[in-house]
């Protein structure tokens, strides 16, 4: 074999590895990526029943009712539409009405979200741009920063 095509063959060799590990990658991240649906999306979308999602968007005012020690009844807004949650569980420290949340969970109906896993926002960086822009549009959101 000549030395050019030894080359060649080793650099095809070498890209098909590199194709498979990116394709491996991908598939794996596709699997693995978790997004987030604010309440405006949930009623304009095609969300299957019992599919576990998570919702975002704040706890929204005088909603939050205590039903036990460890069930807890509130909704979710965005602003322009909101979603009824319950949740049997501890919350989060961080956790209380008009404070951003991510709630990881599934519709029984497409009336009521049944939470399994409560996240609390802690800081303004947690928030995509697109909601942002819509809490800003509203005044819902303080434009200090």
């Amino acid at each position: 074999m000549s030395l050019r095509y030894q080359r060649l063959l080793l650099i095809l060799i070498t890209l098909i590895l590199i194709l498979i590990a990116v394709m491996l990658i991908l598939f794996n991240a596709k699997e693995n990526i978790s997004y987030f649906y604010t309440p405006s999306e949930i009623n304009s979308s095609n969300i299957t029943i019992n599919k576990k999602i998570r919702i975002g968007g704040f706890v929204k005012k005088n909603s939050f009712n205590k039903i036990s020690s460890s069930e807890f009844n509130f909704k979710i807004t965005d602003n322009e539409k909101s979603i009824s949650v319950i949740y049997s569980g501890i919350l989060p420290d961080l956790f209380r009405e008009e404070q951003g949340t991510v709630i990881e969970g599934y519709f029984d109906d497409k009336k009521i979200f049944n939470a399994t896993t409560v996240f609390a926002k802690h800081d303004e960086n947690y928030m995509p741009s697109s909601v942002k822009s819509k809490l800003e549009d509203s005044g819902y959101w303080n434009k200090k920063y």
